[in-house]
C-alpha cells in the first residue's frame, strides 16, 4: 500500500464500457452500454445510438429533462442497481459554474457518469511546538459507503441550489457541530479530481478542499449520525496510516495526501513517487 496506490485506485476506469451522455451538444456524462440500451424502454424521450445517449431535441425544458432522469433513476431502483433514491439532487451541467441543463438524484449520478462536486475540510490544530494534528472522524458502521472507515472532519456532496459557502455551513453544523462563525474561517486551498469506475457506474468527482485551523480547546461533535467518533491525530500518525493501510474512505486518502504535500510533510526528498502523486491528485 502507498500514497500512489490510493490515487491509482481512484482513477481506475475503462471508458470502452461506456458511451457519452450528451445534452445541447455538451458531453455531460457516461452511461454503461447495457443501461443505455434499456433507457428508451424506460422513457421514449431518451434517444440512444451506438455512439451516444441523449434526450429528444424537442425536450429542452429543465423540468422536463429532469423528469426523464427521474424515470431512469426509478428504473435503477426497480432493477436493484440502486438501493434507494436520496431525494437530494445534483446539477447536470457541462462544467462547474455553468447553467444546469437538468437535475439528477444523487443516488443515480454514477450510473449516468455525471461530473459531481463535493467539499472536504481538513480540520487541524497547531501545537505549541508548531506541529500539526488533524481531526479525524470514524464513519458510522451503518453507512452505505465506507462504514467504519476514517474520514475528514467535514465532507459532503454539493447539491443543486446551494452555494459552496451555504453548503459548507450546513455540513459543518451537521457533521462537526461547528458554528457558522468558525467555519467561515476555513480557507479554500484547491480542488482534487478523479474518475473511478465502480459497480454503480462512473464516479467523476471534483472535490473542493478547505483547511480550517481550530483552537486546541474545541472538540467537534457529530449531529447527523454519520460519524461515530472523532480523534485528534498527530500528522505523522495520519501519514503512516494513509500510506500503509486501507482504513480510510477512498477519496479521503487523496485529500489527506494533498494536505501532507501542502504543509511540507510529504516532499520530493522523502517520497520517490512525489511527482506522480502531486500530478495524480488533479487528473
Amino acid at each position: 500500500m502507498s500514497f500512489l496506490d490510493h490515487i491509482r485506485a481512484c482513477n481506475a476506469h475503462d471508458l470502452s464500457g461506456f458511451r457519452p451522455f450528451e445534452l445541447d451538444g455538451h458531453s455531460v456524462g457516461w452511461v454503461r452500454h447495457a443501461l443505455a440500451e434499456a433507457l428508451p424502454g424506460v422513457d421514449p424521450g431518451f434517444v440512444v445510438t451506438p455512439e451516444r445517449v441523449t434526450i429528444a431535441p424537442e425536450i429542452r425544458d429543465f423540468e422536463a429533462r429532469s423528469t426523464l432522469l427521474d424515470h431512469a433513476a426509478g428504473y435503477l431502483v426497480e432493477r436493484g442497481a440502486v438501493t434507494a433514491l436520496r431525494g437530494e439532487y445534483y446539477p447536470v451541467a457541462p462544467r462547474w459554474g455553468a447553467e444546469p441543463l437538468a437535475r439528477l438524484d444523487r443516488a443515480a449520478v454514477a450510473a449516468f457518469g455525471i461530473e459531481s462536486y463535493g467539499l472536504h475540510v481538513n480540520g487541524y490544530v497547531r501545537g505549541d511546538d508548531g506541529g500539526l494534528s488533524l481531526w479525524i472522524g470514524r464513519r458510522a458502521r451503518d453507512r452505505e459507503i465506507a462504514p467504519g472507515q476514517f474520514d475528514n472532519l467535514i465532507a459532503g456532496g454539493q447539491p443543486i441550489g446551494l452555494t459552496l459557502a451555504e453548503n459548507l455551513e450546513k455540513e459543518a453544523a451537521e457533521e462537526a457541530g461547528l458554528d457558522p462563525a468558525i467555519i467561515r474561517q476555513a480557507r479554500p486551498v484547491g480542488a482534487i479530481s478523479y474518475t473511478m469506475e465502480t459497480e454503480a457506474g462512473l464516479k467523476r468527482d471534483r472535490l473542493f478542499v478547505y483547511d480550517l485551523e481550530l483552537p486546541a480547546d474545541l472538540t467537534p461533535v457529530n449531529t447527523d449520525g454519520e460519524v461515530e467518533e472523532f480523534g485528534l491525530w498527530p500528522i505523522a500518525e495520519v501519514a503512516h496510516s494513509v500510506r500503509t493501510t486501507g482504513d480510510w474512505k477512498f477519496n479521503v486518502n487523496l485529500v489527506v495526501t494533498d494536505f501532507l504535500i501542502r504543509h511540507g510533510w510529504l516532499t520530493p526528498e522523502n517520497e520517490p513517487d512525489y511527482l506522480e502523486i502531486a500530478c495524480g491528485l488533479r487528473r
